[in-house]
């Protein structure tokens, strides 16, 4: 059955159309919902319980965002991730990780020094177990030990408002298995370097990882368009 691992994000405090929007975002940017596929209305209505018409309002509020696109005679289907879209989002990723890791170096404290091995370690036990979902998250409790530890409330709010755009893109790189035992050498480099207070190698490496990111993406995208063009 499709979307078979959707469920109703219920909140009692919106309504129903908001709930239903809510749901659909989340999938899509979890990636749950694949770059081109179809979004049905009546199978999603049925998988959530709900009647056509929260769908249809949240599918047109999709689209104003940029993540839904209507395909004549095909009807919704979640937007594809294109290159322009990426390097937009990485750029201002970098500069925020770059400036938060030469912050973090200089403020974070000894009870955050152990938070960030904590949260190192489930990274790579995310790894271990290949849960995808679950990577996703371990690396976002990583780099928001490093944030946090900046004590800046303006850059908090930056990354926060990118959050979401920034989440849609680590699934896509962190689908490349091989890339993950690069991804932990990153990770061990980036923690250590901040524990140290080294700057300019937690700058470095921040900056690595994120391009060695845009690269494997691009990859993969690249691969997506050339698997459509054979179609």
């Amino acid at each position: 059955m499709p979307y078979d691992n959707l469920k109703l994000n219920v909140d009692d405090y919106l309504p129903l159309r908001d709930v239903v929007f809510n749901t659909l975002r989340q999938a899509i940017l979890t990636g749950e919902f694949l770059p081109g596929e179809r979004l049905m209305e009546v199978s999603l209505a049925d998988r959530l319980g709900v009647s056509r018409t929260p769908v249809r309002e949240a599918i047109r509020k999709l689209e104003l965002e940029g993540l839904v696109v209507m395909i004549p005679r095909r009807g919704a289907q979640v937007a594809s991730i294109t290159v322009t879209d990426l390097k937009d989002v990485l750029e201002v990723r970098c500069e925020l990780e770059e400036f938060a890791a030469k912050l973090a170096c200089e403020r974070i404290t000894e009870l955050e020094k152990e938070t960030l091995k904590e949260a190192e370690a489930k990274f790579e036990q995310a790894i271990e177990k290949k849960d995808l979902k679950l990577i996703a998250e371990r690396d976002v409790d990583f780099h928001d030990v490093i944030f946090n530890a900046t004590k800046n409330k303006r850059l908090l709010q930056m990354v926060n408002n990118l959050r979401e755009q920034m989440y849609r893109y680590r699934i896509e790189y962190i689908k490349d298995f091989d890339y993950h035992e690069t991804l932990v050498s990153e990770h061990r480099e980036i923690m250590k370097s901040v524990i140290d207070g080294d700057v300019e190698c937690a700058k470095n490496t921040m900056r690595q990882h994120i391009y060695n990111q845009e690269i494997i993406v691009i990859k993969n995208l690249k691969k997506q368009e050339d698997e459509s063009k054979a179609l």
